[in-house]
């Protein structure tokens, strides 16, 4: 597993490892092999950017499945379409994602997984509907987050491409719980995230641990060549996120600001909360994987982040 100490990749090891799997977790060294073994993992260090360097680490790896969840998102998500985790983001899923495929194929994998988001359907009003896989994904021109969009279509076309490799993408919704909501609760916390006064869309979100037992769900039943759609089964507003999010932590609501204003210091956030509005289907994945969400929606999963950050 490339992203094996991320806010999905903690959970996932020790899912895996619950569902009697074996796990290597990629790692360009330092703290992340420590937290790897402490998961129960072997790490493999090399770094997943560097072609070389990568398969002469793994020279003798075998392993019956490669699993890509890194992300360069290190303090926050970003909010500005050139902030360096984005950047970073996207060449992990183009350059990345090709490197891993190509050491799926060297290592003699026949199953690949690739994270992907529900992004990738393009950020505007998607109406009030419910959003299939079977909805166009990936670049959209003339889109402003198409550089964002772009990298998760490479990402999943790399998983599609793999000689003798069933690829299989998960189109997460957006991660909260214990290691992936730390952020929002301590710019909650300190009064630092406010929420458009008005027009804001609806998204997706996944429990991660939910988001973790999905993964080993498709990495066990998924088909190749499918995409599916990881949510829980109530999309909701930000503010309505945000503002339960807040109560749970015992936190003040989060301030409310203009659009305009919210567009001049966080472009990106601004985007996907205004300019977005998307309801995804989860019967898919359902069907398919034998999985549906232990925290059907926020109002059960929010708790779990109740001690989680202090």
């Amino acid at each position: 597993m490339a992203g094996a100490t991320g806010a999905i990749g903690r959970p996932l090891v020790t899912a895996l490892q619950q569902s009697g799997h074996q796990v290597y977790g990629l790692t360009r060294g330092g703290r992340g092999a420590e937290v790897i073994r402490a998961l129960g993992g072997t790490p493999l260090v090399a770094d997943v950017m560097d072609r070389k360097d990568l398969m002469h680490a793994t020279e003798r790896l075998t392993a019956d499945a490669v699993i890509h969840q890194l992300t360069a998102y290190r303090h926050s998500p970003p909010t500005h379409y050139h902030s360096p985790g984005l950047l970073r983001t996207n060449a992990l899923r183009a350059t990345g994602s090709r490197n891993l495929v190509e050491l799926a194929e060297r290592a003699g994998a026949t199953r690949y997984v690739t994270q992907s988001l529900i992004l990738g359907y393009g950020i505007r009003d998607h109406g009030p509907g419910p959003v299939t896989e079977a909805a166009p994904f990936g670049r959209i021109p003339g889109d402003v987050n198409d550089t964002v969009i772009g990298s998760l279509h490479e990402a999943e076309s790399h998983a599609w491409r793999a000689s003798g490799i069933d690829g299989i993408a998960l189109r997460y919704g957006l991660f909260y719980g214990p290691g992936a909501s730390d952020t929002f609760v301590r710019a909650l916390k300190a009064r630092l995230l406010p929420v458009a006064s008005s027009g804001i869309g609806y998204i997706g979100w996944t429990q991660v641990e939910d988001a973790a037992a999905a993964t080993v769900a498709a990495l066990e039943h998924g088909r190749g060549g499918q995409a599916y759609n990881i949510v829980d089964d109530e999309p909701v507003t930000w503010d309505t996120m945000f503002d339960a999010m807040a109560a749970t932590v015992g936190a003040r609501p989060p301030l409310r600001m203009p659009g305009r204003l919210l567009r001049l210091g966080s472009p990106l956030a601004a985007a996907q909360m205004l300019d977005l509005s998307i309801r995804p289907a989860n019967a898919k994945a359902k069907s398919e994987l034998g999985w549906k969400p232990t925290y059907p929606t926020y109002r059960e999963g929010l708790p779990t982040i109740a001690n989680a950050v202090h």
